[in-house]
């Protein structure tokens, strides 16, 4: 062990005496190992941040949830919406419908979502997300609350006019977000009472449920100010136990919604089923085809760089052929030697891709000022920096090194 760590401080000297003794060489030939660990490092830092964002956001849409609807919510270019425009629109009853109908323990929720205002006083605010929901709703979408509590079951069932409301409502309209509780506000042509105050979420690349904006109410008492669900696209939110796959729960509710619309064997479905789990799914396809060009464009400039590697150890090799001769002649072994060079060829790559490493995290912190999420260097991705660099090393390393390992010792010395 000793004698390995000897040969590894040896062999770190030797390669920075070898960096320092011709600088613009060793930097053309760092070059191409610093652009290839900045171009993956760099692609995989940043593409793995974004798509942590939108996972997270995804995730805030509900786990094993489905989402009935009259929309598919694929989207795409060829998004045949004339075929949706006609579809009904769920109803109210059809919750109740489904959860007699479906086997498992589910929760499920009918809700729709409007805009509209709500004032305090000389203040007023437009734009505010209502979501109108029925009792169910927060074991689907659990909601912390900051301020206050949540609605209760008597105020579901009553229609009470009660809110609870987004933390940037609640600064907006109070400066202090805690003296939003008890407050009675406008909404409509309705009085309520805020009961609550979220915490505050921040931004997110999905636009799901953006409760900053929002406020939460009864489905019964949003009824009561005299929106029409219809034209607010209503939906209901399904979520299945843990212990029951997606695509069960998806099978159950196809059947249940066919049962409850009446609709024959050779008839097509008239409602679309969006499970969040899809979306997930397409996220993650999508940033894989990204990561691989990341990975393509970084590849072809660490091959640029492992030759300018290998060039430096063959001349490395040429310059201390007399020293490695001596070394042989008083008893060093080929193993040894050839350690020694891969080491140094190694230990080279690495110095090249930690400048690349260090680049990277100045971009990081760069597009984490700039926008609005944050973009990490995580252990994963540094470890696998350190690996290709490692990797690069040995194989723009093993043939200058072989070949100073085979020498034979007394043609080496009388080399000049």
């Amino acid at each position: 062990m000793k004698k390995t760590l000897e040969i590894l401080i040896t062999t770190l000297k030797l390669a920075i005496q070898e960096l320092s003794k011709n600088k613009l060489r060793t930097f053309l030939s760092l070059f191409g190992v610093t652009i290839g660990i900045f171009c993956i490092i760099g692609v995989l830092s940043t593409v793995s941040s974004l798509e942590r964002n939108i996972q997270d956001g995804i995730k805030t849409l509900g786990s094993n949830t489905i989402y009935v609807d009259k929309w598919d919510y694929s989207g795409g270019a060829d998004y045949p919406w004339w075929k949706y425009l006609n579809r009904p629109s769920p109803k109210l009853i059809e919750t109740r419908l489904i959860k007699e109908k479906v086997s498992a323990d589910i929760n499920i929720v009918f809700n729709f979502t409007t805009q509209s205002f709500m004032q305090f006083e000389n203040d007023k605010l437009d734009g505010i997300n209502y979501h109108g929901v029925t009792d169910e709703f927060d074991q689907i979408q659990p909601i912390e609350i900051q301020y206050g509590r949540y609605l209760n079951s008597m105020e579901f069932d009553q229609g009470t006019a009660s809110v609870v409301i987004g933390y940037e409502n609640a600064e907006k309209l109070f400066g202090n977000p805690e003296r939003a509780v008890g407050k009675e506000v406008d909404l409509r042509n309705k009085k309520a009472i805020i009961v609550g105050v979220m915490k505050k979420q921040g931004k997110s690349f999905i636009e799901g449920w953006e409760f900053d904006q929002s406020i939460v109410l009864s489905y019964k008492f949003m009824r009561q100010m005299l929106f029409n669900e219809r034209f607010n696209n209503p939906k209901i939110i399904v979520k299945g136990p843990e212990n029951m796959s997606t695509e069960a729960l998806k099978d159950e509710l196809k059947g249940a919604m066919r049962s409850i619309r009446r609709l024959g064997p050779t008839e097509e479905d008239d409602f679309a089923l969006n499970a969040i789990s899809d979306f997930s799914k397409a996220v993650t396809s999508l940033f894989a085809s990204v990561n691989l060009g990341g990975w393509l464009i970084g590849l072809l400039s660490l091959i640029v760089g492992a030759f300018g590697i290998a060039n430096i150890m063959f001349v490395t090799v040429r310059e201390r052929t007399p020293i490695i001769g001596l070394k042989k002649a008083i008893g060093a072994k080929r193993r040894t030697i050839l350690m020694e060079f891969l080491l140094e060829s190694a230990m080279i790559c690495i110095i090249g891709g930690l400048i690349g490493v260090i680049l990277v995290v100045i971009l990081s912190a760069v597009l984490t000022s700039v926008f609005s999420f944050n973009v990490y260097v995580s252990l994963n991705i540094l470890a696998l920096a350190i690996g290709i660099c490692v990797g690069i090393g040995i194989l723009a390393g093993i043939i200058p090194a072989m070949i100073a390992s085979r020498m034979d010792p007394v043609v080496a010395i009388r080399s000049k």
